[in-house]
């Protein structure tokens, strides 16, 4: 049935398409809403009936489903919009906003539903078994299992972190809603005020895939590494041109799915035309858009090519390795300044190290000195892409 409603629905396309990622929201917005709601009124009226806090609570979760539904819905309408002179990056991270209020939502109902369960336990009340009831909890499982495996098809063909965290929402309602249906048939065998614990564990259930949907929605909000498998690629596609003898300072600026660009520093040999090696950036740019559908920004780095300037690169190298063997040395270059001979360069160094920047600075500078008598002018960087 999944693939059916995608055919029907969705046009055929590159994920990064704006109409297939709107298609794919408005898809999977639409259909979670109707859902939700149904089981949102099954749901209240056997938990009604069966006086079961519970059923209630699991009832008001799926209400909160459908309102996310809703949220993620609009996100998706508005990340389609053209850009415009107000948004000129377009609106595509209106979708990471999206998905960061659908797991807020998640961890407030989940509050509210550990304080309805504890009052449950403190002050017990029988609940009433029906068959009706547990057929709906059963047909609950059913329909959120298919949600679960529904959105998480849609996510991951468009790869969207909203849909990705709306299905794991489901798959913890199948949970919860399990355990909802285990305390209603055991209920009816115990005085033990099972059914307020029981919504305790949904709560806790509900709390952690909110918590978890938080940590995976906000990281494209504050700013996140390139993936290593595509600076990889754009790597392997600049190195093919014969005068790029290297790229560094590789940078990816999200605007939303789509909606990227990268920077980058390529480095090229000093001696040839200028001309000619911007027309190599150029078409470097071009061949970045078309292949990756992301616009590109490069900066020229002229670089010497000689022996004195091999020599040293060995040098510094082997001394940066000294502080990490996954550091490493770019746009190194050897030049005379107020009569004193010095030697520039950046040095690339891993987070988390136990020495400061200033005292990697100060170490390699001390190294230098020793080893060939040079001043050393280095800026310390860290890297922008996935470790």
């Amino acid at each position: 049935m999944s693939e059916l409603l995608l055919r029907l629905f969705v046009p055929k396309g590159s994920p990064d398409d704006p109409k297939v990622r709107t298609r794919c929201g408005l898809l999977s917005g639409i259909t979670g809403i109707i859902m939700n709601i149904l089981l949102v009124a099954g749901k209240l009226t056997v938990g009604i009936i069966a006086g079961s806090v519970a059923i209630i609570a699991d009832a008001v979760n799926n209400f909160s489903d459908a309102a996310s539904s809703v949220i993620t819905l609009a996100g998706f309408k508005l990340a389609g919009q053209r850009p415009d002179k107000e948004h000129p990056f377009g609106h595509g991270r209106i979708e990471y906003v999206a998905g960061l209020i659908v797991s807020v939502l998640i961890i407030f109902m989940g509050f509210e539903l550990a304080r309805s369960s504890i009052e449950k336990i403190i002050s017990p009340e029988a609940t009433i078994f029906s068959y009706a009831a547990m057929g709906v909890l059963i047909a609950a499982i059913l329909v959120k299992l298919w949600l679960f495996y529904f959105n998480r098809k849609i996510a991951k063909r468009i790869n969207s972190a909203s849909i990705a965290a709306t299905s794991m929402d489901s798959l913890t309602d199948v949970i919860a809603t399990a355990v909802v249906l285990a305390a209603l048939i055991g209920g009816q065998y115990t005085d033990f005020p099972i059914d307020g614990v029981a919504g305790v564990i949904v709560a806790i259930f509900i709390f952690r895939s909110g918590w978890g949907a938080v940590k995976s929605t906000q990281a494209p909000l504050l700013g996140r590494p390139m993936s290593k498998e595509l600076a990889d690629a754009i790597d392997k596609l600049a190195l093919e041109h014969e005068n790029i003898l290297g790229i560094h300072d590789l940078i990816y600026h999200d605007y939303g799915p789509g909606r990227a660009i990268v920077s980058f520093h390529a480095e090229v040999p000093a001696d040839r035309n200028l001309m000619e090696t911007h027309e190599l950036i150029d078409h470097i740019e071009r061949e970045i858009r078309d292949k990756f559908g992301i616009e590109a920004v490069i900066h020229m780095d002229p670089i010497v090519v000689d022996g004195d300037t091999e020599e040293m690169r060995d040098l510094v190298e082997s001394v940066a390795k000294g502080i990490h063997p996954d550091a490493t040395v770019h746009d190194l270059r050897i030049a005379n300044w107020n009569d004193i001979r010095n030697v520039y360069f950046d040095i690339i160094v891993p987070y988390g190290l136990d020495i400061s920047d200033e005292e990697i600075e100060k170490r390699v500078k001390e190294e230098i000195a020793k080893k060939c008598g040079m001043n050393a002018v280095i800026h310390v960087e860290h890297p922008f892409i996935e470790s």
